[in-house]
């Protein structure tokens, strides 16, 4: 019969049944290995949706900019924060950033708005709001990204806010966007977003300009040629040592424009910390703008990575003139070692050394840079000013002071504020010195501790002791322990940052404890065990001249990313 089937036919027909099964639906039929196909070419779609090419996160920024910071891994870049072992001593978890990665991140500033706050009939407090979007890609889907914008920074809007903060939600432009409002004083925070990037920031308009310049509707920041040549100058450092620091976990850039407007703020704010006379606090808020602007032209800052830490390196590029200026006159001394250190107690807060070939060469330098970006008359104040800069120690005659020690100086602090502080010199000329410290009458007898002589001034508040050929000067109770420390050997020079704070060839190193910020820092990268507990943490900062403007160097446990973290987390 022609429709009987052999054995061996029916076992071919149930394999090709088998491989060619088919799923009948309303006009399509798939077949298994079709089926099969489309599936895993969809899937690849999705994951090369999820792990697209990185984004310059410049092209999304607008090309007005004065303040720009940019991460390329947000989950990178926090998690190497919580490897320190400040964190793992004292953080009970951390935070899970795994749905950061790959996430770039960053922060654009356009502008700043000041406004004044009245809190009494003579007393009034300046605010500084700085106009900025926070520009993240999620290289995510937008249904992701609009998820990630409602709960997460909603759940920031309603933490800052409280939680009765109202949400308002739109569509424009082919944007989603959300606008959170504080119900008790009408703050608003922006977000939208655009296919996988999120903008947020604190004005609307600015936003709309980030989704014009996204649109290729307005000019982005890679116009900025100062600002590409800069970020790859910093990268190609990095490059040059790999062997003690990895690629950087963040960038950073200031504009001529931005370092006007800070130099206006800073002005400002200097000027009412400094004094209460109204007629230098107009000389400060007018002359310190006018040196910042002329003698700096761009800042740039990056931070990696290191085994001693989170090293964070600004450089300051400074005008030919000002470089010129600053190559002169302060240079480091090839001899760079001290024992001035065996005089500090243990309990220092904080150390600058200062290492320089010529002193009163290097602050008239200083002087002469700064003066000469100023008019006459401001010029003539500022070289008066200058004078006291060893006041606060005791020494009236800068100038004098300077010119009879030789190149160590080491300037301490015992406390947070600078009240209790010591100057710690070799001197070169005794008679020079003596002169320039006028708040103390060396004609009387001096008292007598081991092999030291020490003067003290009539109130007993500032006190000179001269012990080898070294000058102690400063707060009359400090420079009685610095004697003792001499004595005793417990001193700075048992403390485990002694070798590089002493062997540092820089024209300056710092050396400071920080007790504020580290449980703040450690909130928001996860839990500390102890609540309220003083965690110190130690920065040291090195200082170098070149022939193009100023490096510094610092490395500590969480960086300026951590600031950056404590600042958004108060």
């Amino acid at each position: 019969m022609k429709l009987q089937l052999t054995k061996a036919k029916v076992k071919m027909q149930k394999a090709k049944v088998a491989d060619e099964f088919t799923f009948h639906f309303p006009l399509f039929t798939f077949h298994s290995k079709k089926f099969a196909f489309i599936c895993v070419y969809l899937w690849l779609i999705f994951l090369a949706s999820c792990q697209s090419k990185p984004t310059d996160l410049r092209s999304l920024a607008p090309a007005d900019t004065i303040i720009y910071l940019e991460t390329n891994d947000l989950r990178k870049t926090l998690e190497t924060l919580t490897e320190s072992r400040a964190f793992r001593e004292h953080a009970r978890d951390k935070t899970d950033f795994s749905a950061l990665e790959n996430v770039q991140f960053a922060v654009a500033v356009t502008g700043f708005e000041t406004s004044e706050q009245q809190v009494a009939s003579e007393q009034s407090i300046l605010n500084f709001k700085p106009r900025f979007v926070a520009i993240a890609d999620t290289h995510a889907w937008k249904p992701a990204a609009v998820q990630i914008a409602e709960n997460q920074i909603g759940k920031f809007a309603r933490g800052t806010y409280g939680d009765d903060v109202k949400l308002e939600k739109s569509e424009k432009a082919g944007a989603k966007f959300f606008v959170w409002t504080s119900t008790t004083d009408g703050r608003k925070l922006f977000a939208a977003v655009s296919h996988s990037i999120i903008y947020v920031g604190n004005d609307e308009s600015l936003l709309d300009k980030c989704l014009a310049v996204k649109r290729g509707e307005a000019e982005s920041l890679l116009k900025n040629e100062n600002l590409t040549r800069a970020r790859e100058a910093m990268k190609s450092s990095y490059t040059k040592n790999a062997a003690s620091a990895e690629n950087p976990l963040a960038f950073g850039y200031i504009t001529p424009e931005g370092i006007a407007q800070i130099a206006n703020l800073a002005g400002v704010s200097l000027a009412i910390g400094a004094t209460e006379n109204d007629d230098a606090r107009s000389f400060i808020a007018s002359a310190l703008p006018q040196v910042l602007q002329k003698t700096t032209k761009e800042i740039a800052w990056t931070a990696s990575k290191t085994e001693q830490g989170i090293e964070d390196k600004i450089f300051v590029a400074t005008t030919s003139e000002t470089s010129s200026v600053f190559k002169e006159t302060l240079q480091s001394f090839a001899q760079s070692q001290t024992n001035s250190a065996e005089f500090l107690p243990s309990d220092v807060f904080s150390i600058t050394r200062y290492n320089l070939q010529n002193p009163q060469l290097a602050w008239r330098g200083l002087r002469f840079a700064a003066a000469k970006q100023t008019d006459a008359r401001s010029a003539k104040i500022l070289t008066q000013f200058s004078n006291s800069l060893f006041e606060s120690y005791g020494a009236s005659d800068a100038d004098t002071f300077l010119s009879a020690i030789d190149s160590d100086i080491l300037t301490a602090q015992f406390d947070a504020d600078g009240e209790k502080s010591i100057a710690i010199v070799a001197v070169k000329n005794l008679e020079n010195v003596k002169k320039s410290i006028t708040e103390i009458n060396f004609k009387s007898q001096p008292e007598k501790l081991a092999d030291a002589e020490i003067w003290k001034s009539e109130d007993g508040e500032i006190a000179a002791a001269f012990a080898e050929n070294k000058l102690i000067l400063g707060d009359g109770e400090i420079v009685l322990k610095c004697l003792e420390a001499k004595q005793s050997g417990q001193n700075f020079t048992k403390n485990q940052y002694f070798s590089k704070f002493n062997d540092s060839k820089s024209v300056s190193i710092t050396y400071t404890k920080d007790t504020d910020s580290a449980e703040k820092i450690l909130k928001a990268l996860g839990a500390p065990k102890e609540e309220n507990k003083k965690i110190t943490t130690i920065y040291l900062t090195e200082t170098r001249f070149t022939e193009n403007g100023i490096e510094r160097k610092s490395v500590s446990t969480f960086g300026f990313i951590g600031t950056i973290l404590e600042k958004i987390g108060e």
